[in-house]
């Protein structure tokens, strides 16, 4: 992936689109950090929570899904599109079924999660660090964190199954709204060199 040019018109536009909202990308980040507190203090609440919610966007996902498929019979790929309704209709049954056991599902996905976001956050902040905005150090962090967590929750299976969902996910929640917050003050502090840039 090639880097914009610093002088380039889509680097300033970024810039400026970054230091106009910077007040949105506070107000997001503070929620996050609210919210992974939260989750920190009462993991297996947080935990049972995320896998209830889950279980329902899957149900009504595979409702709606089945109800769309059923009216456009004739399309292409009926079958399959039949198929990944009910796939999604069965995962919301059974998460909402049994939520203890789809915690422990969702905690393995989790790990999954962290793997690949830590990678890919680690991947940003080399870009943000080469062209368009201060505090990447952050991000970067993040990332590496992320992958951290991992391995922290690898490290305690199986006896980790019932707090790290809702534990890793608050200190993911957490860190993620502290860098939203440091890039956010460093737009607003550094609002006229992102534009020179």
């Amino acid at each position: 992936m090639s880097a914009l040019p610093s002088g380039s018109p889509i680097a300033s536009a970024f810039a400026k689109s970054v230091h106009d909202h910077w007040k949105a990308f506070l107000a997001e980040g503070i929620l996050l950090v609210i919210l992974g507190f939260g989750a920190i203090i009462v993991p297996p609440l947080a935990g049972l929570a995320a896998t209830v919610f889950l279980g329902w966007l899957f149900l009504i996902a595979g409702v709606v899904g089945l109800v769309a498929t059923f009216r456009e019979r004739g399309a292409p790929g009926f079958w399959w599109s039949l198929l990944s309704a009910a796939a999604a209709l069965a995962a919301g049954i059974l998460l909402l079924w049994n939520p203890l056991h789809g915690l422990a599902t969702l905690t393995y996905v989790l790990i999954a999660f962290f793997i690949a976001d830590g990678v890919l956050l680690i991947i940003m902040a080399i870009e943000h660090r080469r062209e368009l905005s201060g505090r990447w150090e952050w991000m970067l962090f993040n990332g590496v964190l992320d992958i951290v967590l991992a391995l922290v929750i690898i490290s305690g299976l199986p006896h980790s199954l019932l707090w790290a969902l809702g534990l890793l996910v608050g200190i993911d929640l957490v860190f993620g709204g502290a860098s939203l917050i440091g890039m956010a003050l460093d737009a607003r502090r550094n609002g006229a060199t992102l534009r020179q840039a």
